[in-house]
């Protein structure tokens, strides 16, 4: 079948965001960093800010169960900024590309409505997209839940077998491909074009 469509993802693909690039200068002592990123401010904690909660919310919550952690905890999101390091430029280079051909570009993230509004207006190649973004937390569903890909499907009319999906975590990639999407797992070796020019996608 013949590829129309291709739905990034965005952290770890297109955005470069990790808490450790304002943590690391924050605390100076990477066991310490480490400790709190694993089991204060974890990743489950997180992500249900981009499943919708809000980052006020999530922090009273957190700072309730550890409030020895209170400093660091609202350190948190005050910086998130400084997290989004940059973007990832051998694949928006790949992106930029894409968006000179007849293919239609879709994002698909796990990303808080708070926060995302910042990426939009400071990196220029989410105009690409066109606005055919599905944001986890404006939808309060989150990847790898199947009924954000339907929300993406119904949404823009979309047939999963016409369309590649790019993500860099395997769970993602797992469920899309359950779905019947084309699918390219990101790593920081992957080369995207390649992986798209096999997978049938012409640049030319």
């Amino acid at each position: 079948m013949k590829i129309k469509n291709i739905v990034f993802d965005f952290g770890g693909v297109l955005m470069d965001w990790n808490p450790r690039y304002f943590f690391k200068e924050y605390f100076n002592d990477d066991e310490k960093m480490e400790y709190f990123l694993e089991n204060i401010a974890q990743s489950e904690w997180n992500e249900e800010q981009d499943r919708g909660r809000l980052l006020s919310e999530g922090t009273e919550i957190q700072v309730k169960k550890f409030p020895e952690w209170e400093k660091e905890l609202r350190a948190y999101y005050d910086n998130w900024t400084v997290m989004l390091k940059s973007d990832i430029p051998h694949n928006v280079e790949v992106l930029r590309k894409l968006g000179k051909t007849d293919y239609q570009l879709y994002g698909l993230t796990n990303w808080s409505e708070e926060t995302f509004p910042y990426a939009l207006e400071n990196y220029d190649f989410f105009q690409l997209f066109d606005g055919k973004i599905v944001v986890s937390g404006t939808e309060k569903l989150i990847k790898p839940d199947p009924k954000i890909w339907h929300v993406l499907l119904e949404r823009y009319n979309l047939d999963a077998q016409e369309s590649i999906f790019i993500d860099d975590n395997p769970k993602n990639i797992e469920m899309a491909q359950s779905l019947g999407f084309n699918t390219v797992h990101v790593t920081p070796e992957t080369d995207l074009e390649k992986e798209l020019i096999d997978l049938g996608v012409k640049f030319d």
